[in-house]
C-alpha cells in the first residue's frame, strides 16, 4: 500500500516561488496569512493526513459503508478521524468569522483539501461536500439561515450535501420532478427522490444539511423553473427526524468508504434559499467549487500513484540498462533506469505538480472574488475561473486517471494485485470523470458557453495572462519554453475562430470539437504553469538558493513536459478541426452489425 507523505516542500514551492502567495495575501488584505502561519497549517495538516487518514485508506476500501434499516455505518476509524478533524479546527479555516470561522483565505483551505484528498479521497468527501454547502448558504442564505446552519457547518458539527440529480434525468436537470409546496409557516414540503448523493447518509456528524433542487407548483418548465432549498436531516430545533430517508447506498467500482446514497424526501420541511426559480443559478456557487474539488481528485490520484510507483521503481530489479549495467554488483538493475519506466514516472510527476499549480492558481482567483478587491479585479478573476474551472475539472481528471493507470503499470503484474494498493487508486479515480459534469459536459461548457458564446472574450482573459508571461521572460535560458508556449497560445485563438465559423453553419460542430478542444486547452494551460515553475526555479538558483538540485529537477521536468507531453495538443487540434461529418454521417440504426 503506498505510504502517503505530505509533499510539503512542493506545496511551499508552488505557493511562494510560483504563485507569490505572500504578496497575494497582502494584496487581498489577508495580513494574518503570514508565511509562518501557512507553513504551520501545512505542517500540521500534513501530519493529520499522514498519521490519521492515510492508514484508513485501504480500510475504507475493504470494509466499505454498511447500510441497514435506513442507517449507514462508515468504515472503522472514519468517525473517530472526523472528530479529530473537527477538534483540530480544520473545517473552520476559511469560514466567516461572524459565524465561528477563522477567516483565512479560501486558497489556504484548498491546500488542506489537497492533503486530505490525497491521503484518503473517500473520507475527504464527507467534509468536502460541506464546503460547497457553506459557500451556498453564505452567498444566498438569510441571516437566520446563516445563524442556524452556517455556524454548524463551519464548526464541522454538521455536514452538507448537494442533491441535484434524479433517477430519470441525470445531468439534464431541466427534467427534474421533485416538488416544493408552501406551508403555512413559510417553509416548504419537499417531495421527491435524489440519487448519487455523495455523503448523503452517514454516522460521522450529528446532522446533515441537504441543499436540494425542487420545483414550486407554478414553476415554468425546464431549468428556468428550479428553486433551491435547505433541507436538514433532523429538525435543528427539536432534533426530530425530518422525513428524509436513505433508501439505499450504491455498490460502486471505487470510493467504497464514502456512502453514495439514494435519498427520499417524503414531505420533508425545507426552506427556500435564494430567489424562487433561480435555484440553478444559486447552485452554481456549490457546483463550481465542487468542480474544482473534483479537479483536485485527478491531481490527488496522480500524486498518490506517483508516491507509490517511485519507490517501487527504485527498488524493483529487472533486466539491465540497454546501455550496460548501471548497478553491476546487483543481479539486475532497478527498473527506474529504463526509459519507458521513466516516461511513466515523469508523466505522473508532470500531472500532479502541474495540476497543483493550476488548482492553487484557481483558488487565488476565488480569494480575489471574496476579497475587497476592485470590481475590475473581481471581474477578471471571475472570467479566469469561468474558463479555468471546466479545464481543471475535465483535464485533470482525465490525465489524473491516466497517471493512476501508469502507476499501476510501473508495478507490472503486481499492480493488479490488491495488496499493493495501486489498483484501488485507479478504481477510486474513475468516478472523477463522471460526477460534477462528465468530461463531455465540461467540454461543452468550455467551448460553447465560455468561449464561443462570449466571442472569445473570456478566453482572452487567460491568453493575456500567458502573453504577459511570455513578454516578461524574453531571456535566452527560458526560450525553450517561451517560444513553443507563445506559438500554442496564439494558435489557440486562431483555430477557436475556425471552430466558431463552422458552428455558425452547423451547431453539431461544437459537440464534435469540444472534448479535443478541452484537452488542447488543458495541455497548453499546464504548459504555462510548467514554464512558470521553470522560471521560478531559475530565479531561485540565481538568488543563491541552497537546494539547487530541487530547482534543477523542476527545470528538467518542465523540459520533459514540453518535449513529451505538450505535443499531444497537436493531435487534438487536428481532430477538432476535422469536423463533425465523420461522427454524424452514420445513421443511428446502422451502428450495430448484428
Amino acid at each position: 500500500m503506498p505510504e502517503y507523505k505530505a509533499p510539503v516542500r512542493d506545496i511551499q514551492f508552488t505557493l511562494y516561488d510560483v504563485l507569490g502567495a505572500e504578496k497575494h495575501y497582502t494584496t487581498i488584505g489577508a495580513e494574518d496569512a503570514s508565511r509562518d502561519l501557512i507553513d504551520a497549517i501545512v505542517s500540521e495538516g500534513g501530519k493529520f493526513a499522514e498519521e490519521v487518514l492515510s492508514p484508513l485508506h485501504r480500510t475504507g476500501d475493504e470494509q466499505g459503508c454498511k447500510f441497514e434499516n435506513g442507517q449507514v455505518t462508515t468504515p472503522a476509524g472514519f468517525k473517530e478521524a472526523y472528530q479529530q478533524y473537527v477538534e483540530g479546527g480544520w473545517p473552520s479555516l476559511a469560514g466567516e468569522t461572524d459565524y465561528g470561522g477563522q477567516g483565512l483565505p479560501e486558497s489556504i483551505a484548498v491546500v488542506i483539501n489537497e492533503l486530505v484528498s490525497t491521503a484518503n479521497w473517500a473520507w475527504g468527501m464527507y467534509p468536502g461536500l460541506s464546503h460547497g454547502a457553506k459557500l451556498t448558504i453564505s452567498s444566498y442564505g438569510t441571516e437566520e439561515q446563516k445563524q442556524t446552519y452556517l455556524t454548524k457547518l463551519i464548526s464541522g458539527e454538521w455536514t452538507g450535501t448537494m442533491c441535484l440529480t434524479e433517477p430519470h434525468c441525470g445531468t439534464d436537470l431541466g427534467l427534474l420532478k421533485s416538488k416544493a409546496e408552501l406551508n403555512a409557516d413559510a417553509s416548504y414540503q419537499i417531495s421527491g427522490t435524489k440519487i448519487f448523493i455523495s455523503a448523503g447518509e452517514h454516522d460521522m456528524a450529528d446532522n446533515i444539511v441537504h441543499i436540494v433542487l425542487a420545483r414550486l407548483p407554478d414553476a415554468p418548465a425546464g431549468t428556468q423553473g428550479i428553486s433551491l432549498f435547505i433541507v436538514p436531516k433532523l429538525d435543528p430545533t427539536t432534533g426530530e427526524h425530518n422525513n428524509v430517508s436513505c433508501g439505499s447506498i450504491e455498490h460502486k467500482m471505487g470510493i467504497h468508504g464514502n456512502a453514495t446514497a439514494v435519498l427520499n424526501f417524503d414531505g420533508a420541511k425545507g426552506y427556500l434559499i435564494g430567489p424562487p426559480n433561480e435555484g440553478l443559478k444559486c447552485m452554481f456557487t456549490f457546483m463550481n467549487f465542487a468542480r474544482l474539488g473534483t479537479a483536485m481528485q485527478g491531481m490527488a490520484a496522480a500524486e498518490q500513484s506517483f508516491q507509490g510507483a517511485l519507490p517501487y521503481a527504485k527498488d524493483r530489479l529487472a533486466m539491465r540498462s540497454l546501455a550496460g549495467p548501471v548497478f553491476p554488483e546487483k543481479p539486475a538493475d532497478p527498473i527506474i533506469v529504463h526509459p519507458d519506466v521513466r516516461r511513466m514516472l515523469l508523466t505522473q510527476k508532470c500531472i500532479s505538480e502541474g495540476g497543483r499549480a493550476l488548482i492553487y492558481y484557481c483558488a487565488q482567483q476565488v480569494d480575489i472574488l471574496h476579497s475587497s478587491a476592485t470590481e475590475e479585479e473581481k471581474s477578471e478573476a471571475d472570467a479566469l475561473l469561468g474558463v479555468l474551472t471546466p479545464i481543471a475539472k475535465a483535464f485533470l481528471t482525465e490525465t489524473g486517471y491516466e497517471a493512476a493507470n501508469l502507476g499501476m503499470q510501473v508495478f507490472g503484474g503486481h499492480g493488479y494485485i490488491a495488496e499493493w494498493g495501486m489498483e484501488q487508486i485507479v478504481r477510486d479515480a474513475r468516478i472523477s470523470m463522471l460526477y460534477e459534469g462528465t468530461t463531455g459536459i465540461q467540454s461543452l461548457d468550455l467551448l460553447g458557453r465560455k468561449v464561443l458564446a462570449t466571442r472569445g472574450e473570456m478566453l482572452r482573459y487567460w491568453t493575456r495572462v500567458i502573453h504577459r508571461f511570455c513578454r516578461d521572460n524574453e531571456i535566452r535560458k527560458m526560450s525553450e519554453f517561451i517560444r513553443p508556449l507563445r506559438r500554442y497560445y496564439r494558435e489557440w485563438g486562431t483555430f477557436t475562430r475556425k471552430v466558431g465559423l463552422k458552428a455558425m453553419k452547423n451547431r453539431e460542430e461544437v459537440g464534435a470539437a469540444s472534448v479535443d478542444y478541452m484537452m488542447y486547452s488543458g495541455y497548453v494551460t499546464l504548459a504555462y504553469f510548467w514554464a512558470a515553475m521553470a522560471d521560478a526555479s531559475y530565479r531561485a538558483i540565481e538568488a543563491g538558493a541552497e537546494d539547487t538540485a530541487y530547482y534543477e529537477s523542476k527545470i528538467k521536468t518542465a523540459r520533459f513536459y514540453y518535449k513529451r507531453i505538450l505535443p499531444r495538443a497537436k493531435s487534438h487540434k487536428e481532430i477538432m478541426l476535422s469536423g463533425a461529418r465523420s461522427l454524424m454521417e452514420l445513421d443511428s440504426e446502422d451502428f450495430s452489425s448484428l
